[in-house]
């Protein structure tokens, strides 16, 4: 008898994290997330499950965020009817986070229905509603760490913190496989680690002597510098009060959960010891104002939280939880800072500022998160002088800054260090969640220090392995993959259609007269009637 595991996200991509392991008896699912990055990977979330959601018995959760966690309403929704597993810091952090998930599907789907209206296509629905997200959570299950939890018979499941947010867990596999020589398989998921010296969070911890570890690759090819608490503070005070300097606005495009909480606690801490200005800090997310009182509760869980200012006491912050409040920002020009959710700039209030902003060489936007390939944080990041929002192109003449000090996720030192301390590990290593080019350069870094090179395999989205019990060579079986791998690295059609019509724009703008213009039509229509 073979157990099987079939990737069905975060394979040579970072998000919709989901994999599905299959023994004699049971069929389970780690992780359920959504998609992220370009609208060619977004389009797997409105498809069909890769597996049937009747036959999955329960599933076991790494941590709230939505690209591990913003499919389960989608699963329950398909006829899904087990439990899910967890950390209770997980379950109280998607208490809110899925509703919060629903109700902006139905808010883009409102929005894109209404110009599908204009242009005579048909309606479409949301992935989920506000409503079925709640109601999923009904059969959430928590459970401890570090304590043996007998889901189904012969399956055994134990948590460790991974030190990536309140709450995130790697889990450990011990699956009865009463026909092979050893009885038991032991297989270890990783989840998304976290770096050491995390805010917030011990050093990642987990058990050794595997069988096969699936280790996430974020950041398999970034070596990031070391920086305690005072470092990044500096960094972090360093970037502030040049943005800020003559009257400069900050934005900062964060995700609701951990980081915005990491930056509300150094931002206070820099204010109380005069080492910025004590400006306006706004707080733009309803989403990260419920995530800091969840945090407030589990302080007990949290390392050094104790010690930390009380994140929602500073008098300088300035929770906006409705519409209105938001807009009213907007009245703000300079000396502020402005954090809002999402931390990739793909949905949310940090769309709004950006648009309001980004034409100003007097605002600054500080990206502190990862960036998948695609985003409009990317595209930023990779220098982008116009870009679209909404439909509008934007030029781009704020200051773009990066901070890696308050990543969330291990450098490819500190994975392959983590690797190391889980050795033994008998059989192979699947490396997910990254891009390709991380996955493969983490795997060259792990063949340096004496694993063995072909047991360290990259799979693509949908690809499936039968788990060998004894050493041989591990074989993916590729089948009926919903999107090639060659798709899911770099820009789309939609990023270069968005340029493109940037670009005709220009063109057309900066033609001399009209007869430049007429002719620039001519050969565009000539070429759309002869493509």
């Amino acid at each position: 008898m073979s157990v099987s595991i079939k990737f069905c996200g975060a394979a040579k991509t970072v998000t919709g994290s989901c994999f599905r392991v299959r023994t004699k008896k049971y069929n389970f699912l780690i992780d359920c997330g959504l998609f992220q990055g370009t609208k060619t990977i977004k389009q797997l979330n409105y498809e069909p499950f890769p597996f049937d959601p009747i036959a999955i018995d329960f599933v076991l959760l790494t941590h709230a965020h939505i690209d591990h966690a913003g499919l389960l309403p989608k699963l329950y929704k398909a006829g899904f009817s087990g439990p899910v597993y967890m950390t209770a810091g997980t379950r109280d952090l998607l208490s809110f986070m899925l509703p919060d998930s629903g109700y902006i599907q139905e808010m883009e789907v409102r929005h894109l229905n209404q110009r599908n209206a204009r242009r005579g296509k048909p309606a479409v629905l949301p992935i989920y509603t506000q409503d079925e997200a709640e109601k999923c959570q009904r059969k959430f299950q928590a459970i401890e760490y570090e304590t043996w939890t007998e889901t189904k018979l012969g399956v055994r499941v134990r948590f460790w913190n991974a030190g990536h947010i309140l709450g995130s867990a790697s889990i450990e596999l011990e699956i009865d496989v009463p026909d092979s020589q050893s009885d038991v398989l032991r297989v270890l998921f990783s989840g998304d680690i976290g770096p050491d010296h995390k805010l917030f969070h011990p050093d990642p911890e987990a058990s050794s002597d595997f069988d096969y570890v699936v280790c996430e690759s974020t950041y398999g090819n970034r070596s990031r510098v070391r920086a305690n608490g005072t470092k990044r503070r500096a960094l972090l005070a360093r970037e502030v009060n040049a943005a800020l300097a003559n009257d400069g606005i900050m934005l900062i495009p964060s995700f609701a959960v951990e980081r915005s909480q990491e930056l509300l606690a150094d931002l206070t801490l820099l204010q109380n010891n005069s080492a910025i200005p004590t400006v306006p800090i706004f707080l733009d997310s309803p989403l990260a104002i419920r995530a800091t009182g969840v945090f407030q509760e589990h302080a007990g869980e949290l390392e050094g939280f104790e010690e930390s200012p009380d994140l929602l006491g500073n008098p300088n912050f300035h929770f906006t939880e409705t519409a209105e409040e938001s807009k009213a920002i907007h009245r703000i020009s300079g000396g502020a800072i402005i954090m809002a959710a999402s931390g990739m700039c793909e949905a949310g209030r940090i769309r709004h500022h950006l648009k309001h902003h980004l034409w100003n060489p007097k605002a600054t936007v500080l990206i502190v998160g990862f960036q998948a390939e695609g985003t409009l944080g990317r595209l930023l990041l990779d220098g982008k002088k116009k870009v679209t929002i909404q439909g509008k192109p934007i030029q781009v003449h704020a200051r773009i800054r990066q901070i890696e000090t308050y990543s969330g996720h291990a450098d490819r030192v500190e994975l392959k260090e983590w690797l190391l301390d889980r050795k033994p590990i008998a059989r192979g290593v699947f490396l997910v969640h990254g891009e390709e080019n991380q996955a493969l350069a983490l795997r060259e870094s792990l063949v340096d220090v004496g694993f063995d090179k072909e047991s360290i395999v990259v799979p693509a989205i949908d690809d499936e392995v039968k788990l060998p019990m004894h050493k041989q060579s591990i074989l993916l079986q590729s089948e009926d993959a919903r999107v090639q791998p060659n798709e899911l690295s770099g820009l789309d059609w939609h990023n270069d259609l968005a340029q493109f019509q940037i670009d005709l724009r220009e063109a057309f703008e900066s033609a001399a007269d009209k007869r430049s213009r007429d002719t620039l039509m001519r050969r565009l229509r000539r070429a759309i009637q002869n493509s």
